[in-house]
């Protein structure tokens, strides 16, 4: 478990490493980043999983599943938010479903830890969760990131996944989703990108994603308005903080009924 600085969680738990660059959101991913960072630390979970391309580092590809860490959740008495997998996707074509259903076990396990999944291949999300051992938990939260309009699609697929909590990271913002649909969306955080080579985020984006949050009754939270520094940029918006969370009644919303594994 490691302790983190990200505003909407408390800790993040990394039972995979690894990822492969899909859409125009990944270039200046800042896992990549750190996994490099990592590496070159000589923390042989993340050894080969980056490599040098230009003047910065991107995934080779791989996929490193840390059996060590599937279980580590239970050691934490006191309940958390919990980011999965903020150094991969664990939804990736790679990560075998028996695998997931190992994390899922440990989720169902320890119902005091709220679980947050972020990937950016829904589909596949809900392919596997749609099939046995797998039943709705409510205590995870599942989310997709959408960058721009160009990858809204994955918004459809959400839909399609058996969850307590829906959620979408649209962050980095790089560019307008005016045409998104937030119907049985319950969270949106929206961030803007940093970083050296961060792409600025146009503030009417932002104020777009806000309006539509109203009309679906959508909790927004944002994150930040990125840049080269992002903490000098700030996270106000309409001269204040935006830091709404799904409510407890989104746990029931979605939920079939089923809460544990077969």
């Amino acid at each position: 478990m490691a302790e983190t600085s990200i505003e909407w969680t408390d800790a993040t738990w990394n039972p995979v490493a690894g990822c492969t660059v899909l859409t125009a959101g990944c270039t200046n991913c800042y896992a990549m980043r750190m996994a490099a960072r990592l590496d070159a630390m000589g923390q042989t979970k993340y050894r080969g999983l980056t490599r040098r391309s230009g003047k910065r580092w991107v995934w080779t590809g791989k996929i490193r599943l840390d059996h060590s860490s599937i279980e580590t959740p239970k050691a934490w008495a006191r309940p958390r938010r919990v980011f999965v997998n903020s150094m991969s996707d664990l939804f990736h074509a790679d990560v075998p479903a028996r695998f997931i259903a190992r994390v899922w076990a440990t989720m169902r396990d320890t119902p005091r830890h709220t679980y947050q999944i972020l990937t950016k291949r829904p589909d596949r999300m809900a392919d596997i969760l749609s099939q046995k051992p797998f039943a709705v938990l409510p205590n995870v939260w599942l989310g997709t990131s959408v960058e721009d309009n160009r990858v809204l699609f994955r918004l459809d697929d959400l839909r399609r996944v058996p969850a307590a909590v829906r959620f979408v990271s649209l962050e980095p913002l790089i560019g307008s989703v005016a045409e998104a649909n937030f119907t049985s969306i319950d969270w949106a955080i929206v961030g803007g990108e940093s970083g050296p080579s961060a792409r600025p985020m146009n503030p009417i984006w932002v104020r777009e994603i806000e309006e539509m949050c109203r009309k679906t009754g959508t909790a927004f939270f944002f994150k930040q308005w990125g840049g080269k520094n992002k903490k000098a940029a700030g996270r106000t918006l309409n001269g204040r903080t935006y830091d709404e969370m799904p409510s407890e009644r989104s746990f029931s919303k979605h939920d079939d009924g089923i809460s544990g594994l077969g």
